[in-house]
């Protein structure tokens, strides 16, 4: 459904209550009753009145960005956001993330690269906080030793809920450039403590299946990854609550670009 519908729906629900809220007592009990009902109740409505308002602002306030979001338009949106960083230095978490993903999805990684020198020139703070989005950039562009150097220094920073996800991508992009005695303590470890049946899935699977085949104790990288899958199978009962959880995740550009791994992990999680 149209978020314009969602708010319109809102609107008019809230708008009933308010007035079976005002009427009620006056129908029920009489003019008596309601005045003195109305005497201590009048601040529940004017709280009411005070949502009502403060929703239909934002969404006044939001309205073309929401537009171009619903549509999908991501050039337009590009143009828009640029208007609102560039332009009028809005540079907060919000626009700064959603311009990175619109350069993303239009794989304009030139211009994600300008955000980000221009971002960290203004805002630093920022960078930190959308670490996985300008990390995802670099290896989906091909640079892979750019990432593994960006991500390595990002390694504990940022939000505490990308932290593990930071530390996956530099395994990933280490693993990519065959760098494969770096990337495999970064997935054991995951694989073993981490607190995302994702991540965790992900790490076992590519111990598996690609950094056993290279590493200098197999058998114990073949014995982390099973525990990691017995880990993943304890949360998720089947391949269905897997892929569910992924579709929930996929929202997120740094789990969207890699979607086809996750798939394939899923496979080979419950395969048996």
């Amino acid at each position: 459904m149209k978020f314009k519908y969602l708010v319109i729906i809102f609107n008019i629900i809230l708008v009933v209550f308010l007035f079976c809220f005002a009427l009620m007592p006056f129908i029920l009990m009489g003019p008596g009753f309601a005045a003195s009902f109305w005497k201590t109740a009048w601040p529940i409505a004017l709280i009411l009145l005070i949502v009502l308002i403060c929703l239909n602002a934002i969404f006044i306030a939001n309205y073309r960005l929401l537009r171009l979001l619903e549509r999908e338009d991501w050039p337009a949106l590009a143009y828009y956001l640029e208007e609102k960083v560039y332009t009028k230095n809005q540079y907060n978490s919000k626009n700064v993330r959603l311009l990175a993903n619109s350069y993303l999805v239009l794989c304009d990684f030139t211009s994600i690269f300008n955000l980000e020198s221009k971002v960290a020139a203004a805002k630093p703070v920022i960078i930190e906080k959308n670490l996985l989005v300008f990390g995802a950039a670099r290896i989906l562009s091909g640079d892979l030793k750019g990432a593994t150097s960006f991500l390595k220094k990002s390694l504990d920073k940022g939000k505490v809920r990308e932290e593990q996800w930071v530390r996956w991508f530099y395994g990933f992009s280490e693993m990519l450039d065959s760098n494969f005695g770096r990337a495999e303590p970064e997935f054991m470890a995951l694989a073993v403590s981490s607190g995302s049946a994702l991540i965790t899935g992900l790490s076992s699977y590519f111990l598996a299946n690609i950094l056993a085949k290279h590493s200098l104790k197999p058998g114990e990288c073949q014995s982390v990854s099973e525990n990691g899958r017995e880990r993943v199978r304890k949360v998720f009962k089947d391949i269905t609550a897997w892929k569910k959880e992924a579709e929930n995740s996929g929202t997120e550009v740094h789990t969207a670009i890699i979607r086809k791994f996750i798939d394939e992990a899923g496979t080979w999680l419950f395969d048996r």
